[in-house]
């Protein structure tokens, strides 16, 4: 979506006019609440994406349960408590 804004400058017209019109069609407009309201939005991840990150994870833990095991990772502490 690409909206051209286009204003001219008319005779005997200072700036802070120019820029006021300017801004008053930009506000009309709608762009500005469009680009907010997709700013944050994220796309879901694809099924594929979810399921290769979830094995790795899990791959991951029974790693580290391994050479937790083996005595060549530390052992998890207990987080929040004094």
């Amino acid at each position: 979506m690409i909206t051209v804004i286009e204003v001219k400058k008319n005779t005997n017209e200072n700036n802070m006019n120019l820029v006021r019109r300017f801004t008053r069609k930009v506000q009309e407009s709608g762009i500005i609440q469009k680009v907010k309201s997709k700013r944050y939005n994220e796309r879901a991840p694809s099924k594929v994406k979810v399921k290769i990150a979830t094995l790795k994870r899990i791959n991951r833990k029974k790693n580290l349960e391994k050479l937790q095991k083996l005595g060549k990772a530390p052992l998890p502490t207990k987080r929040g408590h004094r």
